[in-house]
């Protein structure tokens, strides 16, 4: 997620205006400490992914004087209800930060129905539910991603409980994958050229150091 104003600038020219300009500065800007709940049905359907981010202090200090129009240092409901319009429209050809792949082929998302924006104890909280576009069986092998493909926002799951499956049919098991940063660096060594520095947008960096969450349904799929 960018910086992000009031006046609506399209996602394009807002990413381009953040353009990483070297390897040095290939790191994440704006930090989030999250939560994931996937919710499961009692058929083991996947019904819906709920989210929570609270952002880093100094990204959340520059929302509230960003969108405190009436300068009295709180944010109200139509100031939150702002920032939300903002986040949401931002981060919409992102797919909302998730991805999710079931046995190795990518599932469509629907967009959120209501983003809730809030501004508690100096940081800023985002929170929001998506469900799939159609019907996700837990079959197999299904992961959970939450990151911003251009690596300019870092989603971080501090803990493995906080990415968390309610309903976990018999038969699947759940683990919480954390790459080695040093391991995913030598491996995708070539991807990162001169190019992904120029135009991060077009790459999907993030994933090389996303924590996911994967589920494995033995003798299904």
């Amino acid at each position: 997620m960018r910086p992000f104003s009031r006046t609506t600038v399209p996602a394009a020219a807002m990413l381009a205006g953040f353009a990483l300009a070297s390897p040095a500065l290939a790191h994440p800007h704006i930090f989030a400490e999250a939560r994931l709940d996937v919710v499961v049905s009692p058929q083991g359907d996947v019904s819906s992914l709920r989210h929570l981010w609270r952002f880093d202090d100094l990204f959340s200090s520059t929302v509230l004087l960003e969108f405190d129009a009436n300068s009295d240092l709180k944010l109200d409901d139509a100031e939150l209800a702002e920032v939300s319009k903002t986040v949401f429209d931002s981060i919409g050809e992102f797919d909302y930060f998730q991805v999710v792949r079931s046995n190795d082929k990518p599932v469509a998302m629907k967009p959120p129905a209501n983003l809730m924006a809030n501004y508690d104890d100096g940081q800023l909280i985002i929170l929001f539910e998506s469900e799939p576009a159609d019907p996700l069986k837990l079959a197999g092998k299904v992961d959970f991603g939450v990151y911003d493909p251009t690596f300019y926002t870092a989603i971080d799951f501090v803990e493995d409980a906080n990415m968390s499956i309610d309903n976990l049919p018999d038969g699947c098991d759940r683990a919480v994958i954390r790459p080695d940063p040093d391991e995913a660096l030598a491996q995708n060594q070539s991807t990162l050229t001169e190019a992904f520095f120029n135009d991060p947008a077009g790459t999907d960096y993030g994933n090389i150091f996303a924590t996911k969450l994967e589920i494995t349904c033995n003798g299904q799929g």
